[in-house]
């Protein structure tokens, strides 16, 4: 069976979607254990609690992102070359941070020094916390308008380059969506040590759970305020028929100051991924304090899952608008790759994706149970 070009880059969309809420859930759980690691673990065998609670799957996670980025290359390539032109530096802090994660998570324990360790556990940290806040700050800008062009050739030019670039990511909308990232990702990383950790840090992590997830609803809910009353959003005036060959300057794109929620009104079902996302980390918490860790980490990620495709859901069809020149902004119309790779891609995905998740399953089934003090404690030199 052929799909048909239109329908493709619809499926891509929503597929790219999926890739990036998977990654929020699987690698973002461990990202949030490490933004928690120095806080909630007091004691040198709680902290190697915390970090034994994700070391069987964290390696397997990160995955996810890879694939993403992959994904992304192959399926909008324009907006791939786009995107890493301006967002250059970023991403290079982003790689700078996850590079503490492997070295930390294999040399931390291999020396009984104090001093080595909590140097590695902040390490960890870092490596947790910057990506969480790199990818909250690059939606942020997304949905604002990233100030690039496309010359005749399709090649992207942006207004400032360099540090000049980077400085200007860090606005303070991009800083509230930062905010909300590494909020919800530190929730997920609670509820996951509630449901994993030994008692005393699951109840540490509990508490944690306490203040997080309303300050996950109070920012998500300000940052829709502040892009409704404060925001323009993007509006395609006209444009080639949606199964045309890719060509992102043959539009007419406009600023609207409610064009983020225009698919609201045309789809009322859409109100739902951010209602997911106000009501979820409320009732995260309720779950986590009745003793519920399954089902508050399971809610949690259901609110991740709402809060991510509100983003996409609200620049629907944009992918990268942009703010210098909105005619060259890329849309999931006029930015994918041809009809035939994203189909030879789209079987590829019916064919492994199953098998990766059921392999998943299978990994997280197998290394299943609390992690204990005592065992950390009894297994010194087999556990990181």
């Amino acid at each position: 069976m052929l799909l048909d070009y239109e329908t493709l880059k619809f499926v891509w969309w929503l597929l790219v979607g999926i890739l990036l809420i998977g990654f929020a859930i699987t690698d973002g759980m461990d990202m949030g254990v490490g933004t928690l690691l120095p806080f909630i673990g007091q004691t040198d065998s709680e902290r190697r609690v915390v970090i034994n609670s994700v070391a069987p799957h964290w390696d397997g996670n990160q995955v996810w992102l890879i694939t993403a980025g992959g994904a992304i290359f192959a399926a909008w390539p324009a907006v791939y070359a786009a995107a890493f032109s301006g967002f250059y530096l970023a991403m290079l802090l982003v790689l700078a941070g996850l590079f503490f994660r492997p070295v930390g998570f294999d040399y931390r324990s291999k020396l009984e020094d104090p001093q080595w360790r909590n140097a590695w556990d902040w390490g960890l940290f870092a490596g947790g916390t910057i990506p969480a806040l790199v990818f909250g700050i690059a939606f942020g800008n997304l949905l604002q308008g990233v100030p690039f062009h496309l010359d005749q050739f399709l090649k992207p030019h942006y207004d400032a380059w360099f540090i000049w670039a980077l400085l200007g990511l860090l606005n303070p909308f991009a800083l509230l969506a930062g905010l909300i990232s590494v909020a919800m990702l530190s929730t997920h990383g609670a509820a996951w040590l509630q449901l994993r950790a030994d008692d005393i840090i699951a109840e540490r992590a509990k508490k944690a759970i306490l203040f997080l997830g309303p300050l996950v609803t109070v920012a998500f809910a300000l940052a829709g305020l502040w892009l409704y009353f404060g925001i323009d959003g993007y509006r395609i005036v006209s444009q080639p028929p949606h199964d045309a060959l890719p060509n992102p300057l043959g539009k007419e794109v406009v600023r609207d100051a409610a064009a983020w929620f225009q698919n609201y009104a045309d789809y009322p079902v859409a109100l739902l991924a951010p209602l997911l996302g106000l009501a979820g980390p409320l009732l995260v918490v309720a779950l986590s304090q009745m003793n519920r860790p399954a089902l508050a980490y399971t809610m949690n990620a259901l609110s991740m899952a709402g809060i991510i495709a509100t983003a996409g859901i609200s620049m629907f069809p944009f992918i990268m608008p942009s703010s210098s020149v909105p005619n060259s902004s890329l849309t999931i119309w006029d930015a994918p790759s041809s009809h035939l790779t994203l189909t030879i891609m789209f079987w590829a995905v019916v064919i492994f994706l199953p098998i990766v998740l059921a392999y998943t399953v299978w990994a997280y089934s197998a290394m299943w149970g609390k992690i204990t003090i005592e065992d950390i404690e009894k297994r010194n030199h087999e556990v990181y």
